[in-house]
């Protein structure tokens, strides 16, 4: 695949290796990692640079402003995004609790039961907390408290950008990336090989 994925793909059996990272590079058009981040804050750092390395890896990832065109529906194109990604990447930054977008789409991680991986770039876990100018409806609020509580309880990488190095924490937001895919996709093929494991019935007199 590339010299990157092979660096850590020995850990498994050979043969085993060669089918994951083949079925990997295979599925184009599925969105392999949905990057969930505050445009205002991290677009032109975290966001645009962990789009550009996983793309480099031969993975799909989506980023608003990277696979959509103009006339595209907003919603419907995020949601169906997210509802058929593998993993998530939620960058937490400073200003991420103020977008209903954000939350949103994190909610909608959760509620789909979708890997999360936090990125929290200058802001700790603790420090996140939903905020309501007005502009979320009552019905969301729940979801949005629930699903940041969720992110918040989830291990999680953690950049300062005052004394961090970019590349350091795009290298390994990558790399832990890859090993969940990878993993994702030995539990798919796992339970379909269990699925065909044709059993003998045992009667006793």
């Amino acid at each position: 695949m590339t010299s990157f994925i092979r660096n850590f793909l020995p850990r498994q059996t050979p043969t085993k290796n060669k089918v994951m990272a083949d079925r990997l590079m295979e599925n184009k058009k599925a969105c392999d990692v949905f990057i969930n981040h505050r445009g205002i804050d991290t677009k032109r750092t975290i966001a645009t640079l962990l789009y550009d390395h996983l793309s480099w890896l031969n993975l799909q990832p989506f980023l608003d402003n990277k696979n959509m065109k103009p006339g595209d529906k907003l919603f419907d194109n995020i949601d169906n995004a997210i509802r058929n990604c593998k993993i998530g990447v939620t960058v937490f930054s400073p200003n991420y609790c103020k977008s209903y977008f954000c939350l949103h789409e994190l909610a909608l991680f959760m509620e789909s039961k979708k890997k999360v991986i936090p990125v929290f770039c200058d802001i700790k876990p603790s420090e996140l907390r939903v905020v309501n100018n007005g502009n979320i409806p009552w019905k969301d609020l729940e979801r949005f408290r629930l699903a940041l509580e969720e992110a918040k309880n989830t291990v999680g990488i953690t950049f300062d950008s005052s004394k961090g190095n970019l590349s350091d924490v795009v290298t390994n937001a990558s790399k832990i990336v890859m090993e969940s895919l990878i993993k994702i996709e030995s539990e798919q093929q796992n339970f379909k090989s269990f699925k065909n494991t044709p059993f003998t019935r045992v009667y006793r007199d």
